[in-house]
């Protein structure tokens, strides 16, 4: 087993990493975590640490791989939030993934956050988690959504740099401490009675007394271009087939599900003159609560769409699209339809969408987000060239659809634990979930109850409905259970008023902070936050504001309303903060991220 830090360092900075071997994690030096965010702090000292044992059984057909205290399978969004949550709780963790240089891929969509999505991005940050820093620091283009609505419904995202996103992801995965990491292939999931007891990989047993499976596609998955069937996970990625036989031998109820991702376009090859241009904000707005200066440098996007003449080549050869010749037999997600299934089921509309989105900032391949697909490649050919402004667009990869097996998610608790083996947690698309951030809000809250269960502890960390999207989407899907791939959006939450974006870490981190999960460095910028949040309501409500005063300042109320507190003239729909630090120039010192935070509650 090769480890040497000084060869690991030198392969990082080339951005290289080995295919297989071991890499364990050298700890972070000093006490602290990086205040800056970049990198994450050890655990605070409480209920998440803790004593842990471990129980192990000896299988004399294997060989001993090594003892920790939780497994986590697969390196996807899920398996990485998982990882490095069980890893904060203090745990000693050991993440296997086929291959250390995927860690973090985007497999799909080259974007983080959107309508739902964006706030439980926020909410996995209030955490502790890392995908919020990790786009910070990645991401090409920054713009919130739904700006002319109220702050319930809108919804931030990024484009982002699929390379750069998982190299910075290994490069704090591969540097975390309590982590190891070996490049290998989970064939059985060990038991010990009603619990588990370990992993199976590439011959050699792994005890551990938690383990958390994110295998995301890769559980028996065929990839469908047409009439061609392939195995595998993920383009260029092997199936994997050892796990769901240890699943269905405990019992577990299982199912298939569909997804799909459309083809990789050549940027040089497109006419970007006859496409609508779409930048960023002009002010945008990080994802974590711990950016500071934050000043990205954007890339613009842009819009097409499809024709007429494209949904007819679409409906020539509907009867060689695996969705509708049965060569398909598990269902795809309704809000994320492939255009074949756009086409029939929106057939009055002459036209849909493409949106032309760079996956790297240097690189060319651009995702055409909209048309995703299984139909033959030369169909693809046809009616992509049909769109305007890639009538000449060369093909860098055909699009293709995945079927893969899940897990009936109503096998679980709200913890994520199954509720037939004691100690086996399930995180992402395994659970019927579909998109980035769900499986890593998973991925999240399985990593933290994994290391309470491992550190013998029977409390449990849970999400609820009124408190976060991360509870509404575990609520969704363990109590009524998947009929499609899941996904978040703000009309699922019923408490969407209270559980905003912009409020997270105020809804979640104190308690993070209780249960272990949060470091040293949040911890310390979340206290720092809301000192200076009760310190500018208190001079808030000292600021009070007779009506005639409030009228001379240039502010429309009654003569006859009482005294205004600055709070209360924020909800007149005329005013804005900046309208109460030049009435009130006492209010212009309060921190800008505090200031936000009371504009939004003040309306």
């Amino acid at each position: 087993m090769r480890v040497i830090k000084d060869v690991l360092t030198e392969r990082m900075a080339r951005k290289t990493l080995p295919d297989q071997g071991t890499l364990p994690s050298p700890p972070l030096k000093g006490k602290g975590g990086d205040d800056s965010g970049t990198f994450p702090s050890p655990p605070l000292k409480g209920k998440g640490g803790g004593k842990y044992e471990l129980r192990t059984t000896n299988h004399d057909s294997h060989h001993k791989g090594g003892d920790f205290d939780v497994i986590v399978i697969g390196g996807g969004h899920a398996g990485c939030e998982a990882c490095a949550a069980a890893a904060r709780m203090g745990a000693r963790t050991l993440l296997i993934t086929h291959r250390i240089d995927t860690i973090g891929d985007m497999s799909c969509n080259p974007a983080i956050g959107g309508l739902g999505k964006g706030t439980l991005v926020r909410e996995i940050d209030a955490l502790d988690g890392l995908m919020g820093r990790v786009i910070d620091a990645t991401g090409l283009q920054f713009r919130v959504l739904n700006q002319s609505k109220g702050p319930a419904v809108q919804g931030p995202r990024a484009q982002a740099d699929k390379e750069a996103y998982k190299a910075e992801m290994q490069r704090i995965l591969l540097n975390y401490p309590n982590l190891t990491i070996i490049a290998g292939s989970a064939d059985d999931i060990l038991r010990d009675g009603a619990g588990v007891s370990g992993v199976v990989a590439d011959g050699k047993e792994y005890a551990a007394r938690a383990v958390v499976v994110t295998t995301g596609t890769f559980l028996n998955g065929v990839m469908h271009i047409g009439p061609e069937k392939t195995e595998g996970g993920r383009f260029g990625a092997p199936a994997s087939h050892g796990i769901t036989p240890a699943l269905k031998g405990m019992g577990l109820a299982m199912g298939r599900l569909k997804t799909g991702t459309p083809a990789r376009l050549d940027k040089d090859t497109i006419d970007w003159s006859v496409c609508a241009r779409q930048d960023g904000d002009a002010e945008p707005k990080p994802f974590s609560f711990l950016t500071r200066d934050f000043h990205p440098d954007q890339m613009p996007c842009h819009i097409t769409h499809t024709t007429p003449r494209t949904h007819a080549i679409l409906h020539a050869n509907l009867a060689r699209a695996p969705l509708y010749s049965g060569q398909i037999q598990a269902i795809g997600p309704r809000y994320c339809p492939s255009i074949e299934d756009k086409i029939v089921r929106f057939a009055g509309r002459e036209s849909h969408h493409v949106f032309l989105e760079p996956e790297t900032r240097g690189g060319n391949s651009i995702y055409p987000n909209g048309i995703s697909t299984s139909m033959p490649r030369d169909v693809q050919e046809a009616f992509v060239r049909s769109i305007p402004g890639l009538e000449r667009a060369a093909f860098l990869r055909h699009a293709y659809a995945i079927e893969y097996d899940f897990v009936d998610p109503r096998e679980l608790k709200p913890t994520l634990e199954t509720r037939k083996i004691r100690g086996l947690f399930l995180a992402g698309q395994i659970n019927g979930t579909t998109g980035y951030e769900e499986a890593a809000g998973q991925g999240l809250l399985a990593g933290i109850n994994a290391g309470l269960r491992a550190g013998g502890s029977e409390e449990v960390f849970t999400c609820d409905r009124s408190d976060s999207y991360l509870g509404v989407m575990i609520d969704d899907i363990t109590t009524h259970g998947v009929d499609e791939p899941y996904r978040l959006f703000t009309s699922r939450a019923e408490y969407r008023l209270s559980i905003r974006a912009d409020n997270a870490d105020l809804r979640l981190t104190r308690r993070g902070m209780e249960v272990g999960c949060v470091g040293a460095a949040r911890a310390r910028a979340f206290r720092s936050k809301e000192k200076a949040l009760d310190a500018a309501r208190t001079l808030i409500q000292k600021t009070i504001c007779a009506p005639k005063r409030a009228a001379a300042l240039g502010f429309k109320v009654a003569l006859s309303a009482g005294a205004k507190t600055p709070l209360d003239l924020l909800a007149y729909p005329d005013v804005a903060w900046a309208d109460l630090t030049r009435a009130f120039p006492e209010l212009a010192k309060i921190r800008p991220d505090v200031a936000g935070q009371l504009e939004i509650e003040g309306r």
